[in-house]
């Protein structure tokens, strides 16, 4: 296989930038492969002639079984997107958008549509070399104690600052709980940009985990996933003892500042610490949207270390975003988009894998309340406060690649909850009061 590189400037959304070969190399070049572009080809020409979807060309052609009002995915370099595609895969997919090889007005709409098709886009007899076209899951991002700090690190210590940009006030980064169920936004309808509305949301979501771990005056608190402090803060307010743990440098530093500032640092400990070093005695754990950093090789560790932590008749609020069990399987060894540019050494389990996790550390599901419409709404204006604040993100030294990444990324999630692919679900965990495995008192 060779490559073409692209030169240092070129057309990229709309905007002339320089593409830097040492951060974006699979950006800056195209692979070449002839038999993989035609095979490209073929499953492009394939999924549009069965897709409610319109492919629009260069020269204006539109093909497609989608009608006037159905997303349109618009190729700015069809050579430079099928020869991405078909030498990495949905790895390559997602690279021609960093690179404007294509357009959408639509992202999330497009999105959306291959995601519900997503067991038929390659016709079956190429099905059989997926083996041979799909990356590997990369060996270096395993979830060891070093390993999970530098895959913590990547995301969560870009910027504290970049989060400001599209996260409300309470800073909370996984999915929000509205006071009805959202509906599927079609394309052009407004975004409220304003961030209460989100906020009472995100309070919502923390004030239900709490609930659900049993969180109250005097209860001794444990925190896996500290994020930016609001669960602690909301914790620690109705007179919980919180300890929160967190791998995170950027995360933990503001928490403290948060929780300083609104007087209850004397109430909660904020420790940079894995969540297998842990010890202790907790009357409830709450961990929010932590699992998916865990690693599928680690998920019987992690539900044995909340089993370990908590006294008997304790309870644990967990939130997890999760996928079908079939696909799981399926994808489990497969290199990803997420896993190359968001969030390496990353896993989402199914629902059938929390409950046999849950069984065998001793552990029992008491609710189980999914909310996957509410996180597709929670990205929807994640990303339009994103898009809106561009400038703002350049600014901070983000360049227009990062911009497109993050803004696939966004998209690409809000796909994965609209289309019912990925769920999220807040679960309700207890550990029976007889249970003799009670852990050293704190």
């Amino acid at each position: 296989m060779t490559t073409l590189r692209l030169a240092p400037t070129h057309h990229l959304g709309g905007a002339d930038v320089d593409i830097d070969p040492a951060r974006w190399p699979y950006v800056a070049e195209v692979p070449r492969s002839r038999l993989r572009a035609v095979a490209a080809r073929v499953v492009v020409a394939g999924a549009a002639r069965r897709l409610p979807l319109r492919l629009r060309w260069p020269d204006g052609t539109v093909r497609g079984a989608g009608g006037p009002d159905d997303p349109e995915l618009r190729l700015v370099r069809p050579d430079a997107f099928h020869e991405r595609l078909g030498s990495r895969g949905l790895i390559g997919f997602g690279e021609s958008y960093m690179a404007g090889d294509w357009e959408a007005d639509d992202l999330a709409g497009v999105l959306t549509v291959l995601a519900e098709h997503a067991a038929t886009l390659v016709p079956r007899p190429l099905q059989r070399l997926r083996r041979f076209a799909v990356p590997r899951r990369p060996r270096g991002d395993a979830n060891t104690r070093d390993g999970s700090r530098a895959n913590i690190a990547h995301h969560y210590d870009l910027s504290n600052d970049l989060f400001r940009t599209f996260l409300d006030p309470t800073l909370s980064y996984s999915a929000a709980l509205f006071p009805e169920e959202p509906a599927l936004h079609a394309l052009g309808e407004p975004v409220d940009l304003g961030s209460e509305t989100l906020a009472d949301a995100q309070r919502h979501k923390v004030g239900r985990a709490l609930d659900l771990a049993g969180a109250g005056p005097g209860t001794r608190l444990l925190e896996i996933g500290t994020g930016w402090g609001e669960l602690a803060l909301e914790a620690a307010d109705r007179g919980a003892e919180v300890t929160t743990i967190t791998l995170s440098q950027e995360q933990a530093t503001l928490a403290r500042r948060r929780l300083l500032d609104a007087g209850l640092g004397d109430r909660v400990r904020v420790l940079l610490q894995d969540y297998r070093d842990t010890q202790g005695s907790y009357d409830a754990i709450a961990s929010v949207e932590m699992i998916e950093a865990v690693g599928a090789e680690h998920w019987d560790e992690y539900f044995a270390t909340l089993s370990r932590l908590l006294a008997p008749g304790g309870r644990v609020g967990l939130q997890a975003i999760t996928m079908p069990h079939d696909r799981m399987l399926a994808s489990r060894d497969t290199g990803t988009w997420v896993l190359t540019y968001i969030f390496p050494g990353g896993a989402l389990p199914s629902k059938e894998v929390v409950a046999e996790c849950t069984e065998a550390a001793g552990l029992r599901i008491d609710s189980a309340f999914s909310m996957g419409l509410h996180y597709a709404e929670t990205l929807r204006r994640w990303r339009a406060r994103f898009e809106a604040r561009a400038d703002d993100v350049a600014a901070l030294g983000f360049d227009a690649v990062f911009r497109r990444m993050w803004s696939f990324y966004l998209a690409y999630s809000e796909a994965g909850f609209r289309s019912g692919y990925l769920d999220v679900v807040q679960y309700g965990l207890v550990k029976p009061a007889d249970d003799p495995q009670e852990g050293p008192t704190a």
